[in-house]
Parts: structure tokens; C-alpha cells; sequence
């Protein structure tokens, strides 16, 4: 058989990764995002504030003296890669190419959003939320529930992080927990009904975000207490120096096909304030 592939088929395997790498990075968007980035690390500037003083007639202007800094962030190179043996098929047919693109594709998408949360997990947070904190009733451990969501508004609100670009990222034990709370299904308490779905995809000014279990990591578990993050999408940093691109090479010495999905890519925290460690029992 031809072991040459026409530019059509690249370009409808290449679309169809690209569709599953979408599909599977569910935190994309939710970062201040730099692509194009040359070299192995990029710099972010961090603004720090100030305040605005009298005006005295007569005088010179005082300025604010606001500080000025840089947080660098280093970029990763990561492949996906997968063999299509031609002695398995006369060609690579349409339903292996799905199954490829899917395979390559998610794992890209995974790891750009294993990326933002280890990024997320190594800050030093600038609120917490304790387990601990209820929707009503007495203090005790417990999974995501309103109260801990209104804490997490509240921890940014008072550090005067904007109400807009939110997003909270969970698990999806936490999710499951979430849905037990009468305050976040009721339509008393809210206009979307979250049971009609199984999902909550916005509230409280925040965009939910759901990952399950990943063999990439996934969002922290210590024995049975996992850390979510609610955080403002210009607190955390991403530098894309290769976005996800795919390849197809025939190896001679192999009778098969590599497809290999790649991604250059690093993140890191710009500014604490606008992240919040939330503590769940799961």
C-alpha cells in the first residue's frame, strides 16, 4: 500500500484533534494568555496599586509611586504521540483516525489544564476557605456548597478584585456535593434550575469549570480533602510558545504511522489576590 497521506486527510485529522484538544481543555480562556511567546520564558508585568492624593494649588503633582514588577514564567514542551501500524489496516480509516484524534487531542487539552492548575496549587494563595464553612448551621467538614461559594466571593471582593472574568474550578465529587445543597438547586434561590442539567455553569459571578480524576494530576486530594480554586482569570499567567499543532510522519522502520499532537506552554500566578484556595471534604 501508498504509504503517503494526501493534504486532505492531514487537514481533516489535524481539524479533528483540534476539536477534541477544545473539548478537553476546559480551562481555556479562564487565564491571561500570551501565544507566540520566542524562547523558553516569558515575562508578565504585575502593576501594584496606589492612591490619589489632594490636589494643593501651587505645588507640584505627587505621584502615586505605584510599583511596578515582572513575574517570569517558563514554558514546557509536551508531545502526545500514537502508531498506526498499516499491517493492522489497508489505511488509516475513518474511524481509527477519530479514535487517534481523540486520543492525541484530549491529551493535549488535559495537560494545558494540568498546566493552570499546578500553576494555581503552587501560589500562595491570598484567601482560603476553610472546610469547615457551611451553608447554614453549625460549622462542620463538608463538600462544595453555597457558603463556601459565597466565601470565596467575598475573600476576592474584599481585596477589590473585578466582579467580572471569575471562574471557580472543581471536581467532580465536588459538583455532586453541590447539587445536595437546596440553595444552589432550589428554584427559591435560583433562576436556573441546576437539576434540570446536573450541571451548575454559572453563580455568583463565577464561571464553573469541572474536572474528574486524570492521570496528569488533577485538582490536590490529601486523603479526603480536595483544594478547588476560585480565582479572576488576570491572577493567573499562560505562555503559549507552540499551540497545539499536529504531525504525521510514516516510520519506515516501524510499518506505521506517528501521529504526534504537541504543545509548548507554561503558567503561573500574576497576582495572589485574585486566587482562593477552597478547602472541600469529599
Amino acid at each position: 500500500m501508498s504509504t503517503n497521506l494526501s493534504p486532505a486527510f492531514v487537514q481533516l485529522f489535524e481539524a479533528e484533534v483540534h476539536q477534541a484538544y477544545q473539548g478537553a481543555a476546559v480551562l481555556r480562556g479562564a487565564a491571561r494568555t500570551r501565544t507566540g511567546v520566542v524562547g523558553d520564558t516569558v515575562k508578565f508585568p504585575k502593576v501594584g496599586k496606589g492612591s490619589a492624593s489632594v490636589r494643593t494649588p501651587s505645588t507640584d503633582v505627587v505621584p502615586i509611586n505605584g510599583e511596578f514588577s515582572q513575574v517570569s514564567i517558563s514554558l514546557t514542551d509536551f508531545v502526545a504521540a500514537e502508531y498506526s501500524d498499516v499491517f493492522n489496516q489497508a489505511k488509516v480509516n475513518f474511524d481509527e483516525r477519530q479514535e487517534l484524534a481523540q486520543l492525541v487531542g484530549n491529551a493535549i487539552g488535559r495537560r494545558e489544564d494540568q498546566i493552570i492548575i499546578d500553576a494555581l496549587n503552587a501560589a500562595s494563595a491570598g484567601s482560603t476557605v476553610a472546610k469547615t464553612v457551611v451553608t447554614t448551621g453549625s460549622a462542620t467538614a463538608s463538600n462544595l456548597n453555597v457558603g463556601k461559594i459565597i466565601a470565596a466571593k467575598k475573600a476576592l471582593d474584599a481585596k477589590n478584585v473585578p466582579a467580572t472574568d471569575r471562574h471557580f474550578v472543581i471536581h467532580a465529587n465536588n459538583l455532586a456535593g453541590l447539587l445536595g445543597d437546596e440553595r444552589a438547586i432550589s428554584s427559591d434561590f435560583q433562576t436556573l434550575q441546576a437539576l434540570v442539567g446536573g450541571q451548575i455553569n454559572q453563580m455568583m459571578g463565577f464561571t464553573f469549570h469541572i474536572v474528574g480524576d486524570r492521570d496528569e494530576g488533577g485538582l490536590p486530594l490529601a486523603t479526603a480533602d480536595r483544594t478547588c480554586f476560585a480565582f479572576h482569570r488576570s491572577a493567573i499567567g499562560v505562555a503559549v510558545g507552540i499551540a497545539p499543532k499536529t504531525e504525521i510522519n510514516y516510520i519506515p522502520e516501524k510499518t506505521s504511522f506517528l501521529i504526534t499532537a504537541m504543545l509548548s506552554m507554561g503558567a503561573g500566578a500574576i497576582d495572589v489576590d485574585g486566587i482562593v484556595d477552597v478547602i472541600c471534604e469529599e
